[in-house]
Formats: structure tokens, C-alpha cells, sequence
């Protein structure tokens, strides 16, 4: 029997691990990959002690590493922070400064995550793509059209996060959590013995992990927006 063949986002947090163990243990043939969008120590002086449980920082990727290799599939890391800068990060900048709120979140996970998650599992020819939000996606029978649904947990929900997903991502994307609230998904971690079961959550914009936005502008607005070409 051939099994199918998912590329699952790994950020070396509890709810992607969790997800891919998820998966692993419904039978899926699993390849891991992890993102490099942001240097931290590009934050500067203290930036280091924040940093600790933000995407991108160097113990998630080695955490990420460790689930993938307990569980036993492939695990590659993609540098993408040049076009993170420029597609993201300096989209953050300028809408802040017009007076704007920017929601990097949403253009990250629809034109960086999920479009290169989907390009990547096409070359390891994998079908489908997972991550860790908690999302539901569900498939109209009758029109074939796909539809993104709020989390059964409404108070972890991260559909918000998702509203730019196109027909096409959502017809490849699985959300394994999207049935599980918090305290359901640490005793999945746990159950798997996975040492990320209790990794504290991260709150903040991943690129600016001690929440000064004004701060982080004012250091990077030359290196992002006024050298831009």
C-alpha cells in the first residue's frame, strides 16, 4: 500500500510537532521543513532573551530537528529571508508608518508560508500540506469549492490568520489541530514523548519577539525600506 506522501511546516513549537505526530500516526508519509524568515540577531542587544520560542531562532530549528527525527521522516531547512524582508517585514514598516495596522501574520502565511510549502511538497512529491494553526478546511461536495472554518476551540482559533488562503492552497492544506483544544494537543505531545509538549507559547509578531514595533522601525526602516531596490 502506498502511502500519501504531506509536507508538514515545522517551527519547532508544540502545535506543528504536534500536528506532524498527528499525522505520522494516521499513516501519512511525512517530510518536514522548517523556514528561516528572520535573523534574530539582527534585533540587536537583548534580543536574545526574547527570542527563545520565536520561529527563527536557532532552538527552534534545532527542536524542530529533534521531533522530526523522533518521529522518524525528513526534515530540511529553506532560507527565505531576503524575500520574508521584503514581501513581510518592509509591508510592516510602511503600513505602520502610514498610520496603517498591518497584520503580518496574514501575508505571511498566504504569500510566504503556504506558497513555498506547497512548491516544496510538489518537489518531494508530496500532495498535500500541513501546519499546526487550528483551522478547519472542509470540501463542498456539490460545488467542489473549498471552505476555511473557524477552530472547534474558538479560543485558540487562527482561521483569522488564513482569510487570504486561495482555492488551490485550501484544497491541499490540512489542520490537524483544528478539532483539539490547547490542553488536548500537550497530552498528544506528551503521549508521543516529544520535548516541546511544554514550550511556552509565543504571543508576539515573530521579527519583533520583545513587542517594541517603534523600536524595531526605527533600527531597520534604512536596511529594509530605504535600501530596497
Amino acid at each position: 500500500m502506498i502511502r500519501e506522501r504531506v509536507a508538514v511546516a515545522m517551527s519547532g513549537g508544540v502545535d506543528s510537532s504536534t500536528a506532524a505526530a498527528i499525522l505520522k500516526d494516521q499513516g501519512y508519509d511525512l517530510v518536514g521543513f522548517s523556514m528561516q524568515l528572520w535573523d534574530q540577531k539582527r534585533n540587536g542587544s537583548g534580543a536574545e532573551e526574547h527570542a527563545a520560542g520565536r520561529c527563527c531562532s536557532l532552538d527552534d530549528i534545532y527542536d524542530a530537528r529533534t521531533v522530526a527525527a523522533r518521529l522518524k521522516f525528513p526534515y530540511y531547512v529553506v532560507n527565505f529571508q531576503r524575500e520574508f524582508e521584503q514581501r513581510v517585514v518592509r509591508s510592516f514598516i510602511e503600513s505602520y508608518r502610514a498610520g496603517l495596522t498591518p497584520s503580518p501574520c496574514v501575508l505571511c502565511n498566504s504569500h510566504m508560508k503556504f506558497d513555498h510549502l506547497i512548491q516544496m511538497a510538489e518537489e518531494v512529491n508530496a500532495g498535500r500540506v500541513a501546519t499546526g494553526h487550528y483551522a478547519r478546511v472542509i470540501r463542498d461536495e456539490k460545488t467542489g469549492s473549498y471552505s476555511l472554518l473557524r477552530a472547534r476551540d474558538r479560543r485558540k482559533d487562527q482561521s483569522y490568520y488564513l482569510f487570504e488562503l486561495t482555492q488551490e492552497q485550501l484544497a491541499k492544506a490540512m489542520f490537524p489541530l483544528g478539532d483539539l483544544d490547547k490542553a488536548q494537543v500537550r497530552q498528544i505531545a506528551h503521549h508521543y514523548g516529544l520535548e516541546v509538549a511544554d514550550k511556552p507559547e509565543s504571543q508576539e509578531i515573530c521579527f519583533i519577539p520583545d513587542g517594541d514595533y517603534a523600536g524595531f522601525i526605527e533600527r531597520h526602516y534604512d536596511d529594509v525600506v530605504g535600501n530596497a531596490g
